[in-house]
């Protein structure tokens, strides 16, 4: 019997479709790829045209059946990307083009490593990623945007996409993450590391205790709409402190909570009984994902306790074997989070900044790879 031929359709919104449809391609492990976020991200608002996140989204379909899916959004700026393209703008702009709006695959204000492009596992993937490819260079010189950029895809997905668009021009970054190496705990974990660090840790935790503070874990349903409240507080307070508004609002996050509370671990702090500091995690299969954090009060070493050391002893209980912690931070170097690398793709329709842009990739690169070697001579394992 023949297949049905495979066509493409581009959703206005990720509501377009079903959860179980879309879901049905996510690996259990990618909680930020799931319908319920990206549905928060645009129900919410934080997602939108209004906010420069246009989104639309690429599906590819074999008759009635959804085989594959790729997260795109029309961007007019170059906010909550973390992977820095001003000066590429700036270049294009200062040289009489338009850089804006471009194309984004990407997890909005996420950046977690993973697979972009969802593919159901009996599809023929190349053929796939053919559609999908003249699907957003066609949207690009119909709409005349001057590039589409794949962000944080796992080594897997760039490994593809650069087989299939061999013009796209990888870029790389470094990230820390802590992995388990057996352990078994998180006295384990201290007994691995040297004496010096393994002291330092220790006394980071004590000073948290001895300022009078207690941090606990709240998962799933036991994580009230006040507790989430008071998260969001803590949150904002992390961007107004830097002068600007938070890229999410406090719906976003009650949506989560509301839909996909399975995958929310809370940690507060408290001060007699009384919660002053939060971080919110996210959990998938084998995976513990440290996101957002905020706190009311000034404390010593708390956002390593909170953000840090909390997610560790979770990871050790409950037999997650990676904690992404987010980016950034080579203090994090110290406390056992190794460098990892990662990758974003680029696909830049203007011959001359293209051929610029791959050069400057090119030589950071190498600049990033040295930088990840030396990191990775700096671990604090024994």
């Amino acid at each position: 019997m023949q297949l049905p031929p495979l066509s493409i359709t581009i959703l206005p919104t990720i509501e377009a479709i079903t959860a179980s449809q879309w879901d049905s391609l996510v690996d259990d492990d990618q909680p930020f790829l799931r319908h319920a976020f990206l549905h928060a991200l645009e129900a919410s608002g934080s997602v939108s045209e209004a906010t420069g996140w246009e989104p639309c989204h690429l599906s590819v379909w074999q008759g009635e059946q959804l085989v594959a899916a790729l997260p795109m959004y029309c961007k007019h700026h170059s906010y909550g990307e973390y992977v820095f393209d001003w000066g590429w703008a700036e270049a294009l702009e200062r040289a009489g083009g338009r850089y804006y709006p471009k194309a984004l695959s990407a997890v909005p204000f996420t950046p977690v490593p993973g697979a972009r492009t969802l593919i159901a596992r009996h599809a023929d993937a190349r053929a796939v990623r053919a559609l999908l490819a003249n699907a957003w260079r066609e949207q690009c010189e119909r709409l005349d945007l001057s590039s589409w950029h794949l962000l944080f895809a796992n080594e897997a997905d760039v490994a593809a996409w650069q087989a299939q668009c061999p013009e796209l021009i990888s870029r790389e970054g470094v990230q820390f993450q802590w992995r388990d190496r057996g352990f078994g705990d998180f006295e384990g974990f201290l007994a691995s590391l040297t004496s010096k660090r393994r002291k330092m840790i220790k006394r980071e935790r004590r000073l948290v205790a001895e300022q009078g503070l207690q941090v606990a874990r709240l998962e799933g349903e036991a994580i009230t709409s006040a507790d989430m409240a008071h998260f969001y507080r803590c949150y904002a307070i992390t961007y107004h402190e830097r002068g600007r508004p938070p890229y999410l609002n406090h719906d976003f996050f009650e949506r989560l909570r509301q839909t996909m509370p399975e995958a929310l671990v809370l940690v507060q702090a408290y001060i007699e009984g009384r919660p002053v500091a939060a971080a919110l995690y996210f959990c998938g299969s084998s995976t513990l994902y440290g996101r957002y954090w905020g706190s009311e009060v000034v404390a010593d070493c708390l956002h390593f306790e909170a953000c840090y050391y909390q997610g560790i002893d979770y990871c050790l209980q409950r037999g997650l074997t990676l904690f992404d912690p987010g980016t950034q931070g080579e203090h994090k170097l110290v406390r056992g989070f190794a460098p990892q690398r990662v990758r974003s793709l680029h696909y830049i329709s203007h011959p001359g900044l293209a051929a610029g842009v791959a050069q400057f990739c090119h030589q950071e690169g190498e600049h990033v790879s040295a930088y990840r070697e030396a990191a990775h001579q700096a671990l604090p394992f024994k």
